[in-house]
């Protein structure tokens, strides 16, 4: 079973960059599709962004192309997202999980979910 752990979320201003990270102990990361969940107050977790075991091919929401980059690394057992240009609106609680679903942005296909680490974005 894989844990997952999320860190390097905080306080940002609009147009601020953020990269949050997602350690991976217990079984290796590396044989699933990584994902990035946001679940903001009041509202469902929301897919953002996914990888596969590989790392080559990403998968993200429209409200994030461009302006966010997934990436990982299989040697240290980390998943990133790397977060510019922040809005107001990315503000929620962003979680990290695996799938062996290749290609998949269903929550439900996801799971060991991490604690989650809070994004908040001021304008």
């Amino acid at each position: 079973q894989v844990q997952l752990v999320e860190s390097g979320g905080g306080l940002a201003q609009a147009g601020d960059s953020l990269r949050l990270s997602c350690a991976a102990s217990g079984r290796t990361m590396s044989w699933y599709t990584m994902g990035w969940f946001r679940q903001a107050p009041g509202k469902e977790r929301e897919f953002q962004a996914a990888i596969s075991w590989s790392g080559s091919s990403t998968y993200y929401a429209d409200s994030v192309k461009g302006r966010f980059t997934i990436s990982r690394d299989n040697v240290k057992n980390t998943l990133y997202l790397q977060m510019n240009n922040l809005k107001p609106e990315d503000t929620a609680v962003y979680y990290c999980a695996i799938t062996s679903i290749n290609g998949s942005r269903r929550r439900t296909d996801f799971g060991s979910w991490g604690q989650g680490t809070q994004v908040t974005v001021s304008s």
